[in-house]
């Protein structure tokens, strides 16, 4: 492969699968984090909030579409281990610049709709969980992005806290094995008897899967559609 056609191709979100919709500044965005060249990622997010562009089309139309695009890489061995996990790292930050709270503090059951976003058991990215939740807050739920890194502590931040959904990011197919048994258990788990459970994340883009093949209540990866599933779920 040319050096020429082996950049078109880092830099097309068509082949990479993002989203069509990303905004013209996500080729050069996503150059930059894969790079780790926080000025010049900056120097983008400046200069789009200076032409009036709001948070959520940042995240939707730049950020989100930039993070699926270096996943795509990585699978099509465009980019290396390392590109990627400094890309997500430089994106991650971009989102606390903007706002993102961590954590909001204790939940129990109230008017206002609960979520708790967590990464399934074997991987750490949590930058589309982390823009999901913000997603959801900025809809008026309150959200904790939950760093538990296994099954187990994961099913105790349940039952401790009451949640009305539960949003899990899947990276790989290995998570896939286990993921049943994950849902099943905090759904046992959880104090809401009627919490909801979301799947999304990397591994969904790659394989066709429905929700009753893990017991949970929706599938998505497109954040407009997500946003929808949680004003839905508020409203049973």
């Amino acid at each position: 492969m040319n050096s020429q056609h082996y950049n078109e191709r880092l830099a097309s979100p068509e082949v990479s699968g993002a989203d069509a919709v990303a905004l013209p500044e996500f080729s050069d965005f996503t150059d930059a984090c894969r790079n780790g060249d926080s000025l010049r990622v900056n120097h983008i997010v400046d200069t789009l909030i200076a032409q009036g562009f709001a948070q959520e089309k940042i995240f939707l139309e730049l950020i989100s579409p930039a993070a699926r695009h270096l996943g795509s890489l990585w699978d099509k061995d465009l980019c290396s281990f390392a590109e990627v996990t400094c890309g997500l790292a430089v994106m991650h930050q971009v989102i606390y610049r903007l706002g993102y709270e961590f954590r909001e503090g204790q939940h129990g059951k109230g008017d206002k709709t609960n979520v708790m976003m967590c990464c399934a058991p074997g991987s750490s990215h949590l930058l589309g969980a982390t823009i999901v939740g913000d997603l959801f807050r900025r809809e008026g739920a309150s959200v904790v992005i939950e760093v538990s890194s296994t099954q187990e502590e994961l099913v105790r931040a349940v039952a401790n806290e009451w949640f009305d959904v539960i949003g899990i990011s899947v990276a790989i197919e290995s998570q896939l094995l286990e993921l049943k048994s994950l849902v099943k258990e905090l759904k046992m788990s959880s104090g809401n008897p009627n919490v909801k459970v979301l799947l999304g994340g990397p591994i969904f883009m790659l394989i066709k899967a429905t929700p009753d093949m893990f017991d949970a209540d929706a599938i998505s990866n497109n954040a407009q559609e997500v946003v929808s599933l949680l004003k839905s779920f508020a409203a049973k």
